[in-house]
């Protein structure tokens, strides 16, 4: 299997795959490169509709040249917990690729990822801009998102100053956030039943649809409910983990 940057060869082949509706996974095994490279690829550079090959191209340049200019990078500090470095940096792609492709825009997935990966769960503005390599705008515009969401919250820690917070709650919250936005959807659909007329094409739409997103936000939020405590809930310990040997070493 090939490594290095994808070639615009490549990048051409991609274009054509999505055109021809093909998924991500028959076309990285056309050119013999991994899932996760084409769907981070096609993320990074407008997403299935509006990828184009020669775009690409030339932003992975200018990035490439971007970072040759810029200066050096202090040495990153040791991985906790004996980690591989690429290992963990590579999962972080792969974490952001899956936010962006559930609807999160790329800086906030990629805050959500820092932010998710770190063993705190919590990292200050400056943290991140230095994790990201990104400005403190586009850091506060991604918190800022992500906190609209229930998906980070905010505490003042030492110094005055605001960490950013992912914690085992996040998950519920971001449930119940996205259960309460669907439930006011459906609450608009039913009010243009009555605007279009009941019993009108557009209407009994509507009527459905309602139905529908009610339907989803209630079982959402009982499914949220009743699971909400695995969130506290260490997982099993597996025999060995603690360096005493299992019953069957």
């Amino acid at each position: 299997m090939p490594g290095g940057r994808l070639t615009q060869q490549e990048r051409q082949q991609i274009a054509l795959g999505l055109g021809d509706g093909l998924p991500y996974a028959e076309i990285a095994r056309r050119i013999d490169r991994p899932t996760s490279t084409v769907t981070r690829e096609v993320m990074r550079n407008g997403g299935p509709t509006a990828y184009r090959a020669d775009l690409a191209h030339r932003a992975t340049e200018r990035r490439a040249h971007r970072r040759r200019q810029a200066a050096p990078r202090a040495e990153a500090p040791p991985q906790a917990h004996g980690r591989d470095p690429e290992a963990v940096r590579a999962y972080e792609e792969t974490l952001t690729t899956v936010f962006m492709q559930s609807g999160t825009p790329q800086m906030m997935a990629r805050v959500m990822a820092c932010l998710t990966i770190s063993d705190t769960g919590s990292l200050t503005a400056s943290e991140l801009v230095e994790r990201l390599q990104v400005s403190p705008a586009s850091v506060s515009k991604a918190v800022a998102f992500l906190e609209s969401q229930d998906l980070v919250r905010r505490e003042r820690g030492e110094r005055r100053r605001d960490r950013y917070v992912v914690d085992d709650e996040v998950m519920y919250q971001g449930m119940m956030a996205s259960a309460r936005s669907t439930a006011q959807v459906a609450e608009t659909a039913r009010q243009g039943v009555d605007v279009l007329g009941p019993g009108t094409p557009a209407a009994t739409r509507l009527e459905n649809t309602a139905r529908f997103l009610e339907f989803v936000s209630e079982s959402l939020v009982r499914a949220a409910d009743q699971a909400r405590e695995v969130l506290h809930t260490k997982p099993a310990a597996v025999p060995g983990d603690d360096g005493r040997p299992g019953p069957d070493d």
